[in-house]
């Protein structure tokens, strides 16, 4: 397996500035950021793909994957969703994530990333934000089989879709290869799972990894690898022992006053214990 870093922790830096510290401290892909300020996809054209395109071959820089779940260009990280009670303010975010599947085309990428439905919202329950969110991600669904770029929903606490349980549910609801998950591992200890267990389960839709270390409480605060309660090594063990060849991005996006010093603790982690 290769390690990535995610820009999202770097959003007061420039992409350019961005991929160069995660460059410099020595991973082998970075996750891009598809929001503001880096490349929402409405406002990123070719020369913008182009120079992105440069800055990772000067720095030896494969993509690990494309983050299209947070979206505070339009309003915050969560929304607009896929669950959203008007339909109109739904389809933004169903569009966006078209726009985000041909940016990633257009980047040579093999997948985005996206949130699992979103918050539900007062007074509708957990079927109708199944079916609403079901019907949203099938309007994608074409556009990703026919570019070749994989749609990978990523649970996350308080979210639609948390749990291992709830994204098998969801997936057996789409019709679609092109479907898969964007396995979080703090994600999945935050609500009381084994991540490395979780791989067993999860491991055959699992097309990417993310990976950040949880506090005792398992609240869902990304904390810095070794800083936590959650068995780190077991799971990137249970990863090499599947013979899991992709990558695995760390993600850390709540130390924004110290990006490029977190990134370089973390792959120190990473070395110091054998895996990079």
């Amino acid at each position: 397996m290769d390690f990535g870093f995610s820009t999202n922790a770097f959003r007061e830096y420039s992409l350019a500035e961005a991929i160069e510290a995660v460059g410099d401290a020595g991973y082998d892909g970075v996750e891009l950021l598809f929001d503001e300020p880096h490349l929402y996809p409405a406002r990123t054209d070719d020369d913008d793909v182009e120079a992105v395109l440069a800055t990772l071959d000067r720095h030896d820089l494969a993509i690990s994957n494309c983050n299209a779940f947070m979206l505070t260009a339009i309003e915050d990280f969560h929304h607009p969703s896929y669950v959203e009670p008007d339909a109109e303010y739904r389809q933004r975010r169903v569009d966006y994530t078209r726009e985000a599947l041909h940016l990633a085309d257009d980047l040579g990428a093999d997948y985005i990333s996206i949130e699992p439905g979103g918050p539900l919202p007062a007074g509708k329950d957990h079927r109708w934000g199944m079916e609403t969110f079901a019907q949203g991600l099938r309007e994608v669904v074409p556009t990703a089989e026919r570019l070749g770029v994989d749609l990978l929903v990523e649970p996350e606490p308080d979210l639609l879709i948390e749990t291992t349980d709830r994204f098998l549910d969801f997936v057996d609801r789409i019709d679609s290869d092109a479907v898969g998950c964007n396995f979080d591992a703090g994600h999945l200890f935050c609500v009381g799972e084994d991540p490395a267990e979780a791989v067993e389960v999860l491991g055959e839709y699992a097309r990417h990894y993310h990976l950040e270390d949880i506090p005792a409480d398992r609240t869902h605060e990304h904390t810095q690898l070794g800083e936590g309660a959650m068995d780190v090594d077991g799971f990137l063990a249970t990863l090499d022992d599947r013979g899991y060849d992709g990558s695995v991005t760390v993600e850390l996006y709540p130390y924004q006053e110290t990006p490029a010093e977190t990134a370089r603790e973390a792959m120190a982690y990473l070395e110091d214990h054998g895996w990079a």
